[in-house]
């Protein structure tokens, strides 16, 4: 067997950063802290998990590349990366910026509807917005964020209108839908099942194939008569130029990790799936995503500088 490149055949020799784009007890940063505690344990290495909130998560990928192509700074990828090379004209880094390691979930959405909102599904909805114009707003986590994007596409397949409201993370939006100072949120199921089983919010609908297992009542929207299947990722990156042999020792790990009957306990009981890739299986998903929003990109004309 040949020896490893001189840069991997001690890794990890300090502990490891994992740069979250989101803020701490999201629905990015639960599973992120969950893979980096049992990673460290695999690793014998601490991999201690860093938030970086802003710009919709570019804060976080520019800091990944500022930082050497070494394995000692990880990113916890999203669809956000893929969404930011089409909604911003210069978003600072390329795709081909990052080194894919592997999946780490893949998630549907809730269409998550305030109690102050006199509405138990979506046909309620849709009458409530068009007999009170102006008055449902709804959250994004920033402009041209995936959330803003199917609410967006809601609107058009609805024939409603609604305000946007734009927030830092979904850890702040949530306070505000269940007091009811913004009615209506297109929320990754993991961030929003817990207090729709507290009876705080509602969910209207879900954007996955099949009913989920955690929600089993709550319809999709195809079935709702509005065809709409989505779903967004986790995943973690590295730096480009990361060498392989770390690439495949993470990967090998993070798996692993992914397995384990606690992890999909923490994953599914939000309504998301535990899924690992290979790195090839990741970049593929990314690339996926661009081409999954672009058009919608263009047709709302939400380009940014």
């Amino acid at each position: 067997m040949s020896a490893l490149p001189a840069s991997a055949d001690d890794y990890p020799s300090r502990p490891i950063r994992l740069v979250v784009g989101f803020g701490a007890g999201g629905p990015t940063d639960i599973p992120a802290r969950f893979i980096a505690d049992k990673l460290g344990n695999h690793l014998g290495q601490r991999v201690i998990v860093e938030n970086k909130m802003g710009a919709a998560g570019m804060l976080a990928t520019r800091d990944l590349l500022a930082q050497p192509a070494d394995g000692y700074n990880l990113l916890l990828c999203t669809h956000f990366e893929s969404i930011n090379t089409v909604l911003y004209k210069n978003p600072g880094f390329k795709l081909t910026d990052l080194a894919p390691v592997s999946l780490i979930a893949k998630y549907y959405y809730g269409v998550a509807l305030s109690n102050s909102i006199p509405a138990n599904t979506l046909e309620e909805l849709m009458a409530y917005a068009k007999a009170h114009p102006g008055e449902v707003s709804y959250a994004t986590l920033g402009a041209g964020s995936a959330q803003e994007i199917m609410a967006r596409q809601f609107e058009k397949l609805a024939g409603i209108s609604m305000n946007r409201i734009p927030f830092r993370s979904g850890s702040q939006i949530m306070p505000d839908l269940i007091a009811g100072r913004v009615h209506f949120y297109v929320s990754p199921t993991i961030g929003v099942v817990p207090q729709y089983h507290a009876k705080q919010v509602k969910i209207l609908g879900v954007t996955s194939p099949e009913r989920l297992k955690s929600i089993p009542e709550v319809p999709t929207l195809k079935e709702r008569g509005i065809d709409y299947v989505r779903y967004g990722f986790l995943g973690i990156c590295g730096r480009e130029g990361t060498p392989q042999p770390i690439v495949d020792q993470l990967n090998k790990y993070i798996v692993s990790v992914v397995a384990t009957p606690e992890y999909r306990e923490l994953i599914e009981k939000g309504g998301s799936l535990p899924e690992s890739s290979t790195p090839q299986a990741l970049g593929q998903v990314i690339a996926q995503t661009v081409d999954d929003v672009a058009a919608t990109i263009k047709e709302f004309g939400m380009q940014q500088e």
